[in-house]
């Protein structure tokens, strides 16, 4: 460690979110001790300067803290495969951050030890420093064993977000609403767009700009009314364990 409370972090998943949630935590003080290889370096090398580029097996053997953020359907093979090779240390912690799983798809790398979390921070990587403005503002669902959840507030928050618990049993309803908010907003935008096109309006999502932000912003004003009114329905706690 840097310094006290100080991790040393590696990160499996050289895409758009894992190499974002590298440098958020290394502003807030920890170490950086390598990152998987992926597809776009230049990308990488800009958001997390020399940074170590290593396989999967030498980013977990050389860090205290392993963010695993890598495709949905690759998650359950990545935490079993390492820990068929003995990868998993006691006592390391293991974050993922795919929102529709919780804990139990780190099981194979806590049986040997590691302490299991999960972290989504809920916003639209784009993969660039952008996103370190958009983590500031934004919420991220944390699942974690009781004994260990105020670690999995804590890291939620040195990346930028403020942690609403999710628990276990709730993450694939989390995840579904996470899905629609995004793919349905996308779609109708895009079906919006294009109907402007046609009727020869110029630059349509410019024109659009301001007018879905307003919108959007009086409909999430109203469901924040609304989960207020009903416990358990969309709302967000008052408080914050950290």
């Amino acid at each position: 460690m840097t310094r006290a409370g100080r991790l040393g972090v590696g990160i499996i998943g050289a895409g758009r979110v894992g190499p974002v949630l590298g440098a958020a935590l290394a502003g807030a003080g920890h170490a950086l001790t390598g990152i998987t290889r992926g597809s776009d370096e230049e990308r990488v090398e800009a958001i997390l300067p020399g940074v170590p580029a290593l396989d999967a097996l030498e980013v977990v053997r050389r860090s205290e803290l392993v963010i695993i953020a890598v495709p949905h359907d690759e998650l359950p093979s990545l935490v079993a495969g390492l820990a068929e090779v003995g990868a998993w240390q006691p006592g390391q912690l293991v974050l993922h951050t795919d929102a529709a799983y919780g804990t139990d798809v780190l099981a194979p790398a806590a049986a040997r030890g590691a302490i299991p979390l999960a972290v989504h921070p809920a916003i639209a990587f784009t993969g660039t420093s952008m996103d370190l403005r958009q983590l500031a503002n934004a919420y991220a669902a944390v699942t974690a064993p009781a004994a260990v959840l105020p670690i999995a507030q804590a890291l939620a928050v040195e990346m930028g977000c403020e942690p609403v618990v999710v628990a276990e049993a709730d993450r694939a309803s989390y995840a579904e609403g996470i899905a629609i908010s995004t793919q349905f907003s996308r779609s109708i935008v895009a079906q919006a767009a294009s109907l402007l096109a046609k009727a020869g309006v110029p630059q349509p999502g410019l024109y659009l700009s301001s007018l879905v932000h307003s919108t959007l912003d009086h409909a999430l004003a109203e469901a924040g009314s609304a989960g207020a009114a009903t416990p358990g329905v969309g709302a967000l706690p008052d408080t914050i364990d950290e």
